[in-house]
């Protein structure tokens, strides 16, 4: 069973990808797009949950969605289909480094896929090249709430804590426009969530050849988060302006 398969089934039942609710998601995208006629761009957009959520609720809105999983922007597609906003979306089957616009946008979201650039700094780079004057970027990336084990550091990555997360997109030429440090409650409800929607999968799947794998994951995985790093990861979402100095 491979490793976006798996992804796909655990977050099923989220509004996003993310340690992040509802109305986390809805605030973010309010702060970011001040403006109902925006252009936008996710680099790293997976199946476009956040373009799909700002196209269904502003009418005169324009997005577009980079990554390198065929399977993912098919169920962009569908999706988008299913909601009558596919005329006003376009879908790149490319790397997100590698993408180029002629025009540039008013948002560019990169939330959780700040890996596929090499950390946080070259995502805010990349994401800069695509910027209009005045416009913002929504950045989601995790921290360190305390020193973590090695075993940490090898299942997530190696962050910084959030003071210095941020004192780095200062000193990058970034003036952070609002924040949200995603609460225990939707760092749980999304390790739970996942893993929950893994192993009803499972059960409702006995015969499928990937239902044991799937549950195995699901066993393995829960108890890992509990015993690694719960307690000491977080998640912090930033809507970001460039400083004009720097722009």
């Amino acid at each position: 069973m491979n490793r976006e398969l798996i992804s796909r089934i655990a977050h099923a039942d989220h509004p996003i990808k993310s340690p992040l609710d509802d109305a986390s998601v809805g605030q973010l995208l309010d702060r970011g797009l001040p403006r109902g006629d925006a252009r936008v761009l996710d680099l790293g957009c997976g199946g476009a949950e956040w373009l799909l959520r700002a196209l269904a609720t502003r009418p005169h809105l324009h997005a577009e969605g980079v990554d390198i999983s065929e399977d993912a922007l098919a169920q962009a597609r569908q999706a988008a289909g299913d909601l009558d906003v596919q005329e006003r979306l376009i879908l790149h089957h490319q790397a997100a480094e590698d993408f180029a616009s002629s025009e540039p946008f008013d948002l560019v979201i990169s939330v959780g896929a700040t890996h596929a650039f090499g950390g946080l700094l070259p995502t805010l780079a990349a994401a800069r090249k695509h910027l209009a004057p005045g416009g913002r970027v929504l950045i989601g990336e995790g921290f360190w709430e305390r020193a973590p084990s090695q075993e940490a550091i090898e299942m997530l990555g190696d962050f910084a804590d959030l003071a210095t997360t941020v004192d780095r997109v200062v000193g990058d030429g970034w003036t952070p426009v609002h924040g949200h440090v995603s609460t225990r409650s939707e760092l749980d409800g999304n390790e739970w969530a996942c893993w929950g929607s893994l192993a009803s999968w499972a059960l409702d799947h006995p015969a499928g050849p990937d239902s044991s794998h799937a549950l195995r994951t699901a066993a393995t995985r829960r108890p890992e988060w509990l015993r690694v790093y719960r307690d000491t990861w977080g998640f912090v979402s930033l809507i970001l302006r460039q400083t004009p100095d720097c722009a």
